[in-house]
């Protein structure tokens, strides 16, 4: 362990020398994400608050045919600007911009309506647009909101009690917590959490092998009267070291923003309190190990500091793909899935979020065998690094 914990130290330190290491492991990585995560948050909170608060304007064609109409939906906030357009002209006026969203009354409108028949509306909104479509959906809530209305008091006037018409009443319970329906908005976190903690450590993997094999320092370091894999523990245990730190750093710069992000205004809350924070860390702690020892593996199959950075970028992709998988198949923990290394932190994290009991099963199965397979793949490492061939 001696010959191990000198080369770590070596290691740790010199990299706390080397600029670039320092700013991705520490700094960029660990500050910057959770900084950009929490303002584009905190954007879309105020977007989305400014957006349900503020008035929206409509484009209405042939506005006379419709009056009543134009007057329910003024009381709810719609500001109706006239225009003159036929279909041409109302699509025109949508693809170009000039209006988000078009409302077109045709000529029979008052007809049909008097006879107490559908009267047709006609309204234009570009569906490809996620800003101007919700206004779209809030215009369409109004003209919902009016037919129904219309549609009681003709009931009425017919002596027909509206309520005997409804024959299923839906009675919506919804069961979710604030810290549940946070998940929404946080999908994301796990993976930045991740991919930061990786990144933490890749500058140091790179550096402490093929950086050392460009330079022409790793053969006279190979020779030293030390096992060759007590070596490359070291430098393993140092990226350890880097990407724990990162985590850290990421997790707490997390936890302090998120408090001053204002879910609350959507019936959220961020559970991620510094209690949370500790309980992600101690999660995600053992894919360090396994991240470390693959970039040294893969480290070792290359001749030059760029050639290692080129691959290693693509092996930060690995531990990622199967979060984008869960997250586009909705796929639930089990036991089998606890068993795959960042997919299973990345259940762990999400449970922390909503704030759920997390069976002990889970947790133990996530930690050992994440563990356990890092253990294996640093073993392999330092195989490599015992043949001779690994100097050329």
């Amino acid at each position: 362990m001696r010959a191990i914990l000198a080369v770590f130290r070596k290691e740790f330190r010199e990299n706390l020398r080397d600029r670039r290491t320092v700013i991705s492991a520490l700094i960029f990585g660990p500050l910057f994400g959770p900084l950009l995560f929490a303002g584009a948050l905190q954007l879309m909170v105020e977007r989305g608050t400014s957006q349900d608060e503020r008035r929206i304007t409509l484009a209405v064609s042939h506005a006379e045919r419709a009056p009543n109409l134009l007057d329910h939906l003024r009381e709810h906030g719609v500001t109706i600007e006239q225009v003159a357009y036929d279909d041409a002209a109302a699509r025109a006026a949508v693809i170009e911009r000039r209006h988000k969203v078009v409302l077109v009354i045709p000529e029979d409108y008052g007809e049909r309506f008097t006879a107490a028949r559908p009267a047709p509306v006609l309204l234009y909104a570009d569906a490809s647009d996620a800003y101007d479509d919700r206004n779209a959906g809030r215009i369409r809530m109004l003209l919902h909101q009016y037919n129904l209305t219309i549609a009681r008091l003709r009931l009425v006037a017919r002596g027909v009690d509206p309520v005997s018409v409804a024959a299923v009443a839906v009675q919506d319970i919804d069961v979710s917590t604030p810290a549940t329906r946070s998940v929404l908005a946080l999908g994301a976190l796990s993976y930045l959490v991740l991919l930061t903690m990786l990144m933490g450590g890749l500058y140091l993997a790179i550096d402490a092998t093929a950086g050392e094999r460009e330079r022409g320092s790793l053969e006279p370091l190979l020779t030293v009267p030390v096992p060759r894999s007590h070596l490359i523990y070291g430098k393993i245990l140092a990226a350890c070291a880097y990407m724990l730190l990162s985590l850290v750093l990421t997790v707490t710069a997390f936890a302090i923003l998120l408090q001053f992000v204002g879910l609350e205004r959507f019936g959220m809350s961020a559970n991620f309190d510094f209690r949370v924070a500790a309980l992600v860390v101690l999660a995600c702690a053992p894919l360090s190990l396994l991240g470390a020892s693959i970039m040294t593996i893969v480290a070792a199959y290359t001749r030059s500091y760029r050639e290692a950075q080129t691959w290693l970028g693509f092996v930060l992709l690995v531990p990622t793909l199967p979060l984008m998988f869960a997250s586009v198949m909705g796929v639930r923990p089990t036991t089998a899935l606890m068993a795959v290394p960042s997919l299973s932190q990345h259940f762990l994290i999400t449970s922390l979020l909503r704030d759920e009991a997390i069976p002990g099963a889970y947790l133990a199965l996530s930690i050992g065998v994440t563990l356990a397979l890092g253990a294996l793949l640093a073993a392999l490492a330092g195989g490599l690094y015992r043949r001779e061939k690994v100097l050329g």
